[in-house]
């Protein structure tokens, strides 16, 4: 998990943020609230959930339970992976 969690931060960070202090970024701020991330800025989080690891993003998931902060995205992207593994 912490490899997830240390990846997404990163990437929220060197995209988002714009050089803003990554560390005052809570795992559980809501990027849309905090206005961290726009529409498009999902559509970019997305592409980079896809990227790096392999699972698809499913128009059904775009929800704020998955995607709207670290602790939802790590425990989505662990859930896909988990049924990836169990369907191999």
């Amino acid at each position: 998990m912490k490899a997830i969690e240390q990846q997404l931060r990163q990437f929220v960070s060197e995209n988002f943020l714009f050089g803003e202090d990554a560390s005052r970024l809570s795992n559980q701020d809501s990027f849309l609230e905090g206005g961290i991330i726009d529409s498009t800025g999902v559509l970019e989080l997305v592409t980079f959930v896809e990227e790096n690891y392999p699972i698809r993003v499913e128009d059904r998931e775009l929800t704020p339970e998955n995607l709207d902060t670290i602790d939802n995205l790590v425990r989505f992207i662990e859930t896909k992976l988990s049924e990836l593994a169990n369907q191999a």
